[in-house]
């Protein structure tokens, strides 16, 4: 007889649980006392207070089996351990760079990167700088520059691309403050600022074509490099039959160094580096990071934190894994549009972003609604999710104003290989009540932040 071929429409994860952590349910009750004593900022919450956290997918994934081996075979060495020569060792392999500087995580990385290698005045270009890269850059005196393409500010416009740089914009800049004045262009895959949404091989080249014209080196920010690996492979002709590995090649051939938070695509619970070719630049943040995290063989971290990201690093580009990761987040997103709740699209790699302003049409932006619609979140249904609206990416004037962001988003990222389909179909379930509710959703205020990062520690009232 001859044997049908069964075509599976059931998305099933490529691993089998093995360790579960019990997670509490709380009432709504609970939940407001637990808001209230937070002041209302979702990252003052207790994390034994949550049901399903989709605050950040940095740190926040599950190791296997082969990582939780490996890191009892950490050597703790001060220097020359062996768990760094495998962590270089499998950095190198990815991303070909010759020298591999450890560090505690990936802001870490980007401190010692921007503090070696800028000054006050500098300008710095990215497709989108996130908070703490904003952050580090400003820190020193600098300006970090924002040239995403225009499509990525239309939430509904459909583009394969929405994280690429606007080449045109990055010429006018150099041509405006000179390249002088540029010590580095970074591009960051995927952009988490605009919806995670994938940069193309093609854009990686155009870019690093215009920098080296110009004398300026190109880094990557490349902490879901495997992601955008992915998505090339989906969405960029050419690249069908590529591995993720090999398109990952590709994009780090076209730069000349790299940040990396390895609690994204690395699949640790911490850890980062920082890679490049040059000896001088070398030099340079080895010494720095003696300063400020350790020997260069350790760099903030121990030897089975290594061992972990090296074998991370080789579990991330797995086919079956990335096939499973991208659509988990495709199907959150199809859920939550059948239920009539706007999201940027199309979906991208590690989270699913909900416009709040489509959502909350009915609260001003110095009301913050993506902060409101998180908190409504919290409060119906025990979710944490992420504001990356004007908190996050707007700022107070000396006025006493608000400059808001370009967009409200709320974003809910997804741990690593954390929760199951029905914990997916539980946040649809609760977002579709509160799009019934929704007018009830009250706005809020600041009341207290911090002169940087202000979304961190901040306190509000709801109004």
């Amino acid at each position: 007889m001859d044997i049908l071929s069964f075509q599976s429409h059931t998305l099933i994860e490529p691993f089998r649980i093995k360790t579960v952590t019990p997670i509490q349910m709380t009432s709504q009750e609970q939940r407001i006392a637990a808001l209230a004593a937070a002041h209302y900022n979702l990252f003052l919450l207790r994390a034994e207070d949550v049901l399903i956290d989709l605050l950040t997918d940095s740190g926040t994934g599950a190791m296997s089996a082969a990582q939780w081996g490996g890191m009892m075979q950490g050597d703790e060495s001060y220097a020359g351990s062996s768990s760094f020569y495998k962590f270089e060792q499998s950095v190198q392999e990815i991303s070909g760079f010759k020298h591999i500087i450890p560090t505690h995580q990936g802001r870490a990385a980007e401190h010692i990167l921007f503090s070696t290698m800028c000054k006050p005045g500098d300008v710095i270009p990215n497709n989108f700088h996130f908070d703490t890269t904003r952050a580090n850059i400003e820190a020193i005196g600098a300006e970090a520059r924002n040239l995403v393409i225009e499509e990525a500010y239309q939430p509904d416009f459909l583009h394969p691309f929405k994280g690429n740089m606007d080449v045109d914009r990055l010429q006018r800049t150099i041509a405006d403050v000179g390249p002088e004045r540029i010590p580095l262009v970074m591009l960051t895959v995927t952009n988490n600022g605009v919806g995670g949404q994938p940069v193309s091989l093609a854009n990686i080249r155009a870019v690093s074509e215009i920098c080296h014209a110009h004398g300026i080196p190109l880094f990557l920010d490349a902490c879901r490099f495997a992601e955008n690996a992915w998505l090339i492979k989906q969405r960029e002709p050419g690249y069908a039959d590529h591995s993720p590995l090999k398109i990952a090649r590709e994009m780090f051939h076209y730069v000349d160094g790299c940040t990396m938070s390895a609690k994204k695509d690395g699949l640790a619970n911490i850890g980062g580096f920082l890679a490049f070719n040059n000896d001088e630049w070398a030099e340079r943040c080895k010494l720095k990071l003696i300063l400020i995290e350790g020997f260069p063989t350790y760099g903030g971290l121990a030897g089975y934190d290594m061992e972990a990201i090296a074998i991370g690093l080789q579990e991330v580009l797995q086919e079956d894994y990335l096939r499973y990761r991208i659509q988990s987040t495709a199907y959150l997103g199809d859920k939550l549009r059948q239920a009539g709740i706007p999201i940027v699209l199309p979906t991208g790699g590690h989270a699913i972003f909900i416009d709040a302003g489509a959502f909350l049409p009915h609260l001003p932006q110095n009301q913050f609604p993506a902060q409101a619609l998180s908190i409504a979140l919290y409060q119906a249904a025990g979710i944490r999710a992420c504001e990356l609206g004007s908190v996050v990416f707007g700022r107070r004037l000396a006025d006493g104003t608000e400059e808001p962001a370009s967009l409200e988003l709320v974003r809910l990222a997804l741990p690593r290989r954390v929760y199951t389909q029905n914990h997916l179909d539980y946040v649809v379930e609760a977002l579709g009540y509160l799009a019934h509710v929704k007018d009830q959703i009250r706005g809020v205020q600041i009341t207290w932040q911090a002169p940087q990062l202000r979304h961190f520690t901040a306190r509000f009232a709801l109004i």
